[in-house]
């Protein structure tokens, strides 16, 4: 190992946070995440080079700028592409405490009143609840099908995210066009298809095998692909629904919050929940 001789050196930034991460790595090949004896990977709060990637628009939409600062602050992860959807949240959050500390402020309405207030969230609480989460991977149907699952990765979530946004602007420009109604309609038909098209990929790459009730374990992919595109559409929207169940774990849960006599006055519920997301373009602005 080569020595730093620059004498700054004792200033390069240091870990400052170890995690855990929800599904313990155990996805992963060596490829992707080098895991240490301890289960437990150091975390280092961003350069400035790193925040200037989360202030880069097109970095920040097709993902390279999530991939690069989580490469840069978390060396043990050497291909954040691979990340699966329910550690992201756990490495984001442990990011956000090395660099800024342990608290951050939300801003939100209270429910069925016009008044906007802030809150402190305790970052350090909710990496402890997403460190506890029990990480399924199997769901049984209604007729005794069992589906393994194999959780999306981040590449999945941004590729499937930047699909929909360009599907989404193609309804726009179609709705707003000057085209004949026929046109426009032909234009949504075909939009609509690619969509549906889409989900059905979502549903695919989520589904590792089949088990049917015998035993017989299914895993060739064109084989699930003609299940799911043959099923009946019940049992097709059983699995998507438990799949988007599944999708939801190592999500954080909503803070739960009371209002002030001033605000129950106005009308406000004495309890509401507020969610807790991480959107990436302003979580570490």
């Amino acid at each position: 190992m080569v020595e730093n001789s620059n004498p700054l050196n004792k200033y390069y930034r240091q870990p400052s946070i170890y995690i855990s991460l929800p599904s313990k790595g155990v996805y992963y090949s060596d490829q992707v995440y080098r895991a240490t004896e301890t289960g437990e990977i150091p975390v280092m709060p961003m350069t400035a080079k790193d925040e200037i990637r989360f202030k880069t628009p097109d970095a920040l939409m097709n993902g390279q700028g999530v991939v690069d600062v989580i490469q840069s602050c978390v060396p043990d992860i050497k291909d954040a592409w691979q990340i699966k959807s329910y550690d992201l949240d756990t490495i984001l959050i442990a990011i956000r405490i090395a660099t800024y500390g342990e608290t951050m402020d939300i801003n939100f309405n209270v429910p069925k009143v016009n008044e906007t207030v802030s809150h402190s969230v305790n970052l350090p609480a909710i990496l402890d609840q997403l460190k506890a989460t029990k990480v399924d991977s199997e769901i049984t149907l209604d007729d005794g099908l069992k589906i393994t699952v194999r959780p999306l990765t981040y590449k999945d979530m941004t590729s499937t995210s930047l699909q929909t946004f360009q599907q989404q602007k193609m309804y726009t420009a179609i709705q707003d066009s000057k085209l004949p109604d026929e046109d426009k309609a032909k234009r949504f038909n075909e939009a609509f298809k690619t969509l549906t098209e889409l989900n059905a990929s979502i549903i695919l790459k989520n589904i590792e095998k089949v088990t049917m009730q015998d035993g017989t374990e299914i895993s060739d992919p064109t084989h699930i692909k003609e299940f799911v595109e043959n099923a009946n559409a019940v049992l097709v929207k059983e699995i998507e629904d438990k799949l988007t169940q599944l999708r939801g774990q190592g999500a954080v849960k909503p803070l739960k919050l009371k209002a002030t006599e001033e605000q129950i006055k106005k009308g406000a519920p004495v309890t509401y929940e507020v969610p807790v997301t991480f959107d990436t373009s302003n979580f570490f602005v």
